[in-house]
């Protein structure tokens, strides 16, 4: 991806009005800033024969307004709000496709760990984003290793709420497995069970049939997770959605293949160097991330009530 700088994009709404996307600005003292206290989400809008789509901002939002709750975050700003202005970026910047980001965060008054006397602050930007792990990834898959770190558990810190400070554990996951010459990680959870990856969940194929884990192992309820499931249901294959799946399973599955708003469906043909099937996309992974494409670029009526348009 390359920087911002380089983007034909000018505008971000915040607090309910529209700024400059330069004077887009917070002070060095807000608390989101020194705690991670804050949520957020990634949303993809698809450039369709219909014009530009948000996928499934309905169930975004859902999650967004859900992991304000457990930091009693009040977000003053309705979803029927945040729906028309993002709306209005996408068409005031001209945007046939784009990833969205919402973010609500503590901002500046005082500097206690209890944000109680801080206003929430609320933003969206978006700007064009093209394959998260590349174009060739969608194909060829990726090549991945078990990170040394561990997902955070439930009991710990909320793991089914977005939020901000939550993603140094993934930072440190997808930069481990990077300065190893790998694409991305997977990353287990306390129990040693497969979790997630940094930003993705994982889906393993085994005769035919698919695993992905449960809530209860620590993942975030991924959207595009959602869909996968769906979508293999309704193409007829089996799909067990309360895994637990164990590391030793990733070197022997037939398919492995990885789901997020910003991955969207990637194949993984390697685990710690290991390859995974015949190393690379398999049939399976193919027909779900065939099918995906399908819906999110409107080739076809159905699923219509999963978009939003301008």
């Amino acid at each position: 991806m390359s920087g911002f700088e380089d983007m034909d994009v000018d505008t971000i709404w915040m607090d309910g009005e529209f700024v400059d996307w330069d004077e887009a600005q917070v002070h060095v003292l807000t608390h989101g800033l020194h705690y991670g206290s804050g949520i957020f989400e990634g949303v993809r809008c698809y450039d369709t024969e219909e014009g530009p789509a948000i996928f499934r901002w309905d169930e975004h939002l859902d999650r967004f307004y859900n992991s304000a709750k457990p930091y009693d975050m009040d977000i003053d700003h309705s979803r029927e709000e945040l729906t028309e202005a993002t709306l209005e970026l996408i068409e005031s910047q001209d945007l046939q496709s784009c990833y969205i980001r919402p973010i609500a965060f503590y901002g500046y008054n005082s500097l206690g760990v209890s944000p109680k006397d801080c206003p929430t602050r609320t933003a969206i930007a978006c700007w064009p984003w093209g394959t998260y792990l590349g174009e060739e990834a969608l194909e060829n898959g990726v090549d991945v290793m078990v990170s040394s770190w561990r997902k955070h558990a439930s009991s710990q810190v909320p793991t089914n709420a977005k939020t901000t400070g939550l993603y140094v554990n993934s930072m440190l996951a997808g930069e481990e497995a990077r300065r190893n010459d790998y694409v991305e990680a997977i990353v287990l959870n306390k129990e040693g069970n497969v979790a997630e990856g940094p930003g993705e969940n994982v889906f393993l194929v085994n005769d035919g049939e698919l695993y992905t884990p449960g809530l209860s192992e620590s993942i975030l309820d991924g959207i595009t997770r959602r869909t996968a499931i769906t979508l293999a249901r309704d193409l007829g294959y089996t799909v067990h959605d309360e895994a637990a799946i164990s590391r030793g399973e990733l070197y022997t599955a037939d398919e492995l293949f990885f789901t997020g708003s910003a991955a969207e469906i990637t194949p993984i043909r390697s685990v710690d160097d290991v390859t995974i099937g015949p190393g690379e996309r398999g049939p399976v992974t193919e027909d779900i991330q065939s099918k995906f494409f399908e819906v999110v670029e409107r080739r076809t009526d159905a699923y219509d009530e999963w978009f939003t348009y301008p």
